[in-house]
């Protein structure tokens, strides 16, 4: 089991992922969205989005500077273990609560507006589950294995492990003293990246980079006399302004 979870499981999430984007890219192309539900209902969509998508964004950038920047890189630019720890402990922990805090909102949005909870698929309802499993254990994990003054160090098993995995030089052994609620933690986050092609999650992988180089748009109004003499249809009449 051991050898399954900590060096089977973690390349079997990375094929899945990258097939599954293919998939969904080469198949459902039309589906490659979020499936927008503004037009139901915005007002508490409004408030919840900006709360969720900074917050996880923040989530996100923590787990890559905790994983994949080594602990001497921090030691060499005068970063102290306890200055580190409390950064993670309370930035990480702000972050999940906002990311926590915007799924509750779109949540309860979802299922106290008819149109919405209609519109809500049973995928979508995986996906909500999934992805509050897992910020909901990182935070448990986070703040039941720490105090201010000192917690578990994962830069020293997790992140080298992590890391590990992406040179295809996997450790499970970095894995066996690790405390039970930071393996939970990463298992259910394997099964998120995992289910990521297959939900409206795979959104993420989209960025709209042709608009920062695509000239603009000009709009001008025409003059009626350069209209022509044909009489405009009825229906089509001009309104003043």
């Amino acid at each position: 089991m051991q050898i399954f979870l900590w060096a089977a499981l973690p390349y079997i999430v990375i094929v899945g992922l990258v097939a599954g984007l293919l998939w969904r890219h080469r198949y459902d192309r039309f589906g490659w969205t979020t499936r927008s539900s503004q037009a139901y209902e915005s007002r508490l969509l409004n408030t919840a989005s900006p709360v969720f998508h900074y917050g996880i964004l923040f989530v996100f950038v923590g787990h890559l500077m905790g994983l994949f920047i080594p602990e001497a890189w921090t030691d060499a630019i005068g970063m102290t273990e306890h200055t580190y720890h409390l950064f993670s402990l309370i930035g990480g922990t702000f972050a999940g609560a906002a990311a926590v805090v915007g799924i509750a909102i779109l949540v309860y949005r979802r299922r106290t507006r008819d149109p919405v909870f209609r519109a809500t698929t049973r995928n979508d309802k995986l996906m909500y589950a999934v992805l509050i499993s897992a910020i909901v254990l990182g935070m448990w994990a986070e703040i039941t294995n720490s105090t201010f003054e000192s917690g578990y160090d994962y830069r020293l098993t997790i992140a080298p492990w992590a890391r590990g995995i992406l040179t295809l030089r996997p450790d499970p052994d970095l894995m066996q003293g690790v405390p039970f609620t930071f393996r939970l933690h990463v298992v259910v986050g394997m099964l998120l990246i995992a289910f990521v092609p297959f939900s409206r999650l795979v959104h993420m992988f989209s960025a709209p980079v042709q608009y920062l180089f695509r000239p603009y748009i000009v709009y001008r109004s025409r003059d009626p006399e350069q209209v022509g003499p044909r009489a405009p249809r009825r229906g089509w009449e001009p309104v003043d302004s």
